[in-house]
């Protein structure tokens, strides 16, 4: 296992795979570089990969303080200053996209294109999942909130068909307290405010039936970031990356091949 120290001493661990410019692929909250796993090496025809797990997962260290997207992010250029890599491509999801939301606006010089998938904005400006969605994911039964989210992830086809296991459901080595850090950091972020600061082209991918997060974000996303790309993929859920990883993948290495084209 390779690690990266971060400014406060955490150590951060990262995955490196593949050849070729370097793409940043970024999980969702209280997940670690597995989340990636199953669609990963669809990029390495043209990509490396890099991939890390947050403070509070995996392999990483776990210390009981107060997490943010923006201690996430500055992990991540942790992780590349350790590489050497001064700029990179950053492909986030879910609460990763949170992330390299304010990866691209406050570090603008390491971004050179930004795919922000399934995600929002953050803060009173984002459109919040239903009261139906939050009761489904707060029963007190862990079976059946874990299976809620399951199916706020998948569709029912696509459940029936694979039964696991499902990394896109969390870490399970993950203590109380860096669960509790994630779900914080995630919670209060907001980027509204520097999300015009971005200058990477950028590409907003989302599922047409994501109520997890829900699909108008990517709308409010693809307007408040200059001249960002929008992309929805039909009848996809949270995991569309997954599920719809052949309607995913492609317009993504598309995307990225044509915005580094002279």
């Amino acid at each position: 296992m390779t690690y990266a120290p971060a400014a406060d001493g955490t150590r951060i661990a990262y995955q490196l795979q593949g050849s070729g410019p370097p793409l940043v692929l970024l999980a969702g909250q209280a997940n670690n570089h597995h989340w990636w796993d199953a669609v990963r090496d669809d990029f390495h025809s043209a990509r490396s990969t890099l991939t890390l797990d947050y403070r509070g997962t995996g392999r990483s260290d776990k210390p009981d303080t107060p997490y943010s997207t923006g201690l996430f992010a500055q992990d991540v250029i942790a992780v590349l200053d350790a590489l050497g890599i001064d700029r990179a491509d950053v492909y986030g999801t879910s609460m990763g996209g949170r992330v390299a939301q304010l990866l691209a606006a406050r570090h603008p010089h390491r971004v050179g294109a930004l795919v922000l998938g399934c995600t929002s904005p953050g803060g009173p400006h984002s459109v919040e999942r239903s009261d139906e969605v939050r009761r489904a994911l707060a029963q007190p039964q862990p079976g059946a909130a874990r299976q809620a989210l399951l199916e706020l992830m998948y569709t029912p086809r696509w459940i029936a068909s694979r039964p696991g296991p499902h990394h896109t459901l969390g870490d399970p080595g993950m203590p109380a307290h860096a669960r509790r850090h994630h779900l914080v950091a995630s919670n209060r972020h907001d980027a509204w405010d520097v999300l015009p600061d971005i200058g990477a082209p950028t590409l907003v991918v989302h599922g047409s039936d994501d109520r997890l997060n829900p699909t108008a974000n990517a709308h409010l996303l693809a307007d408040r970031i200059p001249g960002a790309r929008l992309h929805l993929i039909p009848g996809a859920r949270h995991a569309y990356f997954e599920e719809f990883r052949a309607q995913a993948g492609p317009p993504v290495l598309d995307f990225l091949t044509t915005v580094h084209t002279p």
